[in-house]
C-alpha cells in the first residue's frame, strides 16, 4: 500500500485497517480525538477495499457517477462490515452545495441506500438517534464532523467553499443547539481530509467571496496562485476560523493533516482526476449505549 502524504508532523488522523464481510481488508482514517469520547463510530473511507474497477477502484461510494450499482451496493455491505454497522441505517445526504441541514429520525434509516430519499438539497445531518449512520461524499470537499457527548448528539457536514463561504459549520451547531440543546463549547470537532491550498487554486471572484466573509482573516486563507486572478484558498484554516468563531475550543477541534488531491492513488480527488473519479465518504453514528467497540 502507498504511503498516504501528511501535511505537518503530527499524526491528527489515525489509518485503520479493517476487515469487511468476506474477510477482505477495508482501509479506512479515523480521528483519535473523536474515538476518545467513546459514543461515536466514525470514519472517512480511502480507496482500499472495494470490487468497483477503472477509475472507480474501488471503494467508490456513487451510485451517480457511472459506476456498476452492484459494485456500490458491495462497497457498502464492506463498509458496513468494517464499522460494525447495519446497512439497511445509512442515511445519505442529497448535496448541492446548500447549507441545509436535516434532523433525522429513526423514519430514515436507508435513505439514499436501501430507499429513495424524500428530502432535497441537503448538505448536513443531525440526530441523536444511536444506530444511524450519518453519511457524506466527497472528492475534495471538506467534511465536518460534530460530536456532542454531554447530549449524545451528532452531526455530520458536506462544506466546498460555497458551504465555507456560508458558514456551514455554524448552521450546524446552531441547528444541534436548536434541536438537542447542544452548546459549542462542549462539542468535538473534526475538518476531515479535503483539498489543501497548495492544490486548491480559485479565481478572482471566489477569493473576494472569502475576503468579505472572512474580514481580517485574508492572509491567513488566501494567497496569491501562479496566474493572475489566480489564488489558493485555505478551505481547512477558514472552516477552522468560522468554528473557533462559533464557539468550538481550540483543544476539542482536530484539522486534517491529509489531502484528497495530494494522495491520488489512495484518496479520489476530482481536480487531481480531472473529474475522472469516485466519490469517497465520511461517515458518523451513535453507538447504542453500552455497545461494546468492534
Amino acid at each position: 500500500m502507498e504511503e498516504i502524504k501528511r501535511s505537518g508532523a503530527t499524526k491528527v488522523l489515525q489509518e485503520q485497517k479493517k476487515k469487511g464481510m468476506a474477510g477482505e481488508e477495508v482501509l479506512l482514517l479515523t480521528y483519535p480525538l473523536l474515538e476518545n469520547t467513546q459514543i461515536v463510530k466514525h470514519c472517512f473511507t480511502t480507496r482500499v477495499g472495494g470490487v468497483s474497477q477503472g477509475m472507480f477502484s474501488t471503494m467508490n461510494l456513487s451510485f451517480t457517477r457511472g459506476d456498476e450499482r452492484a459494485s456500490v451496493e458491495t462497497n457498502f455491505r464492506r463498509l458496513a462490515e468494517a464499522m460494525g454497522v447495519d446497512y439497511e441505517k445509512f442515511v445519505f445526504t442529497d448535496q448541492t452545495h446548500s447549507t441545509k441541514v436535516r434532523k433525522v429520525t429513526e423514519q430514515d434509516a436507508g435513505c439514499g441506500l436501501t430507499k429513495e430519499r424524500g428530502y432535497h438539497e441537503v448538505d448536513g445531518l443531525i440526530t441523536n438517534v444511536p444506530g444511524l449512520v450519518l453519511s457524506t461524499f466527497y472528492a475534495d470537499c471538506v467534511p465536518l464532523y460534530f460530536v456532542d457527548p454531554l447530549q449524545r448528539a451528532i452531526g455530520l457536514s458536506h462544506s466546498g467553499w460555497r458551504g465555507t463561504v456560508g458558514r456551514m459549520g455554524e448552521v450546524t451547531l446552531r441547528r444541534m443547539e436548536k434541536e438537542y440543546g447542544s452548546k459549542p463549547e462542549t462539542i468535538i470537532c473534526a475538518i476531515g481530509p479535503s483539498i489543501c491550498q497548495e492544490c486548491y487554486e480559485v479565481s478572482e471572484d471566489v477569493a473576494e467571496e472569502f475576503r468579505r466573509e472572512f474580514l481580517g482573516h485574508e492572509t491567513a486563507i488566501l494567497k496569491p496562485g501562479c496566474g493572475k486572478g489566480k489564488y489558493q484558498l485555505d478551505l481547512w484554516k477558514a472552516n477552522e476560523i468560522l468554528l473557533l468563531e462559533a464557539g468550538i475550543k481550540k483543544e476539542h477541534l482536530a484539522v486534517t493533516d491529509i489531502c484528497t488531491s495530494c494522495n491520488p492513488q489512495l484518496l479520489f480527488s476530482h481536480r487531481a482526476s480531472q473529474g475522472r473519479r469516485g466519490n469517497l465518504g465520511a461517515f458518523l453514528c451513535l453507538k447504542e449505549e453500552n455497545q461494546d467497540e468492534i
